[in-house]
């Protein structure tokens, strides 16, 4: 397995997203200190033939803790940060941010860009235990969506149903929202631990994954949360970040405390597919490359980001068998 790596010397990354335009550009965000203290930076990297090449870097006062490519400008993207605030960037312009906006009162955890025709939203998650939910320019918020008791980790949108986003909480609950109702229209008690993270299925509307302090990742049904469809076993540690394949209606990835990606297949009786262990820090940041089908992107507190293609998921390796 050939893998491309960037070091960012001092900076701990929390989030990787591949751009929805630029099959070869990765956004990353990332911490001092393990973001306990100090500052944060946002890099934009690009994937040559031998490695990874820094396009573009910027400083932030507070810790990033996510980033989200926007789905209707290829230069532009949202972070998260440790002082409560979105940042708008753009990587046309060098200096500052296009728009701060700080409403939230803690850290921000989560953002995701809406990606359902004709409508372009953010949502962000915060430590103050609220969603907010904002227009791209970020002006004021639209709204301010309350229910869970504890931190959200993760806000993510649906891919199929506009206005509709998924959120994670250490409360234990998976929570379904719908913005036009602001309202919360379920609410899954999940875990029994934290959660610190979830994602949509790209092939099914009704199939949701969280992953948990407990060391689990569950794949839901939402018409029926009596159970999960599937538990996945394996990691040892909090799971932090889990995505869908945009490749593979069944198959998904997650990335742990215990320093390892994990690959899975939940229509299998055995899902675990392969486990890649290139990492000596936890593993934060997790992506599938939507143009490059199979490649995978993510980045550790080992202050590295990776790229590479895992050999379960390249050409012939995995079928829908047992």
């Amino acid at each position: 397995m050939s893998v491309k790596v960037f070091r960012s010397p001092a900076r701990h990354g929390y989030a990787v997203e591949v751009s929805p335009y630029i099959p070869s550009r990765v956004a990353c965000a990332a911490s001092q200190y393990y973001g306990i203290a100090g500052c944060g930076t946002l890099l934009v990297l690009d994937q040559t033939e031998t490695g990874l090449t820094l396009v573009r870097s910027w400083e932030w006062g507070d810790g990033l803790f996510d980033v989200a490519w926007s789905e209707a400008n290829e230069h532009v993207l949202v972070a998260g940060g440790g002082d409560g605030s979105l940042q708008l960037w753009d990587t046309a312009n060098h200096s500052a941010p296009l728009r701060v906006a700080k409403e939230h009162t803690q850290e921000v955890y989560a953002v995701d860009w809406s990606q359902t025709r004709g409508e372009s939203l953010i949502v962000s998650g915060s430590w103050d235990q609220t969603v907010k939910v904002w227009d791209p320019a970020l002006s004021p918020s639209l709204t301010t969506l309350r229910g869970h008791e504890g931190v959200i980790y993760s806000t993510i949108w649906s891919p199929h149903i506009p206005g509709c986003f998924a959120s994670a909480s250490g409360d234990g609950t998976l929570r379904i929202w719908d913005v036009k109702g602001a309202v919360c229209r379920l609410a899954i008690p999940a875990h029994k631990a934290e959660i610190l993270s979830c994602d949509w299925c790209k092939y099914d509307q009704n199939v949701v994954a969280t992953g948990s302090v407990d060391c689990t990742v569950c794949v839901w049904d939402l018409r029926n949360i009596r159970q999960p469809v599937n538990q996945l076993l394996g990691h040892t540690y909090a799971i932090r970040r889990l995505k869908f394949s945009p490749f593979d209606k069944t198959v998904l990835a997650s990335c742990s405390y215990d320093f390892t990606v994990r690959f899975w297949d939940y229509s299998r009786h055995q899902p675990l597919l392969d486990t890649v262990e290139h990492h000596s820090e936890f593993v934060c940041g997790l992506d599938f490359n939507l143009h490059i089908p199979n490649q995978v992107v993510d980045c550790s507190w080992d202050e590295t980001v990776k790229v590479y293609t895992p050999a379960c998921l390249s050409a012939g390796a995995h079928s829908a068998a047992p």
